[in-house]
């Protein structure tokens, strides 16, 4: 079994054809699925598809790139978290690409929902670009170790990666590892200890290759972990078997299927 530790079900591109979507999930071997909250304004929306199906799960949290929305507290966070289908905090972070002159408010919409975290005792869904030192210091600060937490769609090279494997976060691999000139992300999929690796689909984004330019879904995950199994010299099943064993003990509040 393969689980998409991190996919936007609620989004119209998979919400309209749901239910085509899980029969491939069942096809593909994908036995759960992570529906990743972005904002508060869709958490009913991310709720609303999580509770359709034991098989999926969702998180809480509002996206660094997203500005005009509700701000979050820490209290009204672990309010959201405590519903037994939310399985973490996130996806928060640091995105310095789109908000070029490294905004104040995103560093502290970050470090409230870390507070989150460690109240509810429940892991991070962290997302960086641009911003990989920023990340690891404010992760370091506030002590984000004592939640744990995943670095979703990890495109860092090896050193930031050690960096965040040595704060006991995970890393976990996207489509992008498929690419040809992924070769960054290639090494580290490399390197990283198996038992510190989770992957995604990030749909309807990065579709992998084959499927590279059209819309992803998580049965496409299994051409993610068998790229990984390629560089790794395992088969699909010991990577299928490592990934899944991975999420459940990160993600403790996740019931296996």
């Amino acid at each position: 079994m393969l689980v998409d530790s991190h996919c936007h079900l609620d989004f119209p591109e998979l919400a309209d054809r749901l239910p085509d979507v899980l029969q491939r999930m069942q096809e593909n071997g994908v036995g759960c699925a992570v529906c990743i909250g972005v904002n508060l304004e869709d958490h009913a929306r991310v709720m609303a598809v999580a509770e359709q199906d034991d098989r999926l799960f969702a998180t809480v949290g509002v996206h660094p790139e997203y500005t005009d929305v509700e701000e979050p507290t820490a209290d009204r966070l672990v309010e959201l978290a405590s519903h037994p289908k939310i399985i973490a905090i996130g996806e928060t972070g640091l995105d310095y690409y789109w908000q070029k002159d490294k905004p104040e408010w995103q560093r502290a919409r970050f470090r409230t929902h870390i507070e989150a975290a460690k109240r509810c005792a429940k892991p991070l869904v962290v997302h960086t670009r641009d911003s990989a030192a920023d990340t690891l210091r404010l992760l370091q600060e506030e002590g984000a170790n004592a939640a744990g937490g995943v670095m979703h769609c990890f495109t860092e090279d090896w050193e930031i990666g050690r960096q965040a494997l040595d704060l006991g976060f995970y890393l976990s691999f996207s489509g992008i590892v498929t690419f040809k000139n992924a070769s960054q992300v290639k090494e580290v999929a490399q390197k990283c200890p198996l038992d510190r690796i989770l992957v995604e689909t990030d749909s309807p984004y990065l579709a992998p290759v084959p499927y590279r330019g059209k819309p992803n879904q998580p049965a496409y995950v299994m051409h993610v972990a068998e790229e990984i199994a390629r560089l790794r010299g395992l088969s699909a099943e010991q990577l299928a078997e490592a990934t899944t064993d991975n999420f459940f003990r990160l993600f403790k509040h996740a019931k296996r299927p």
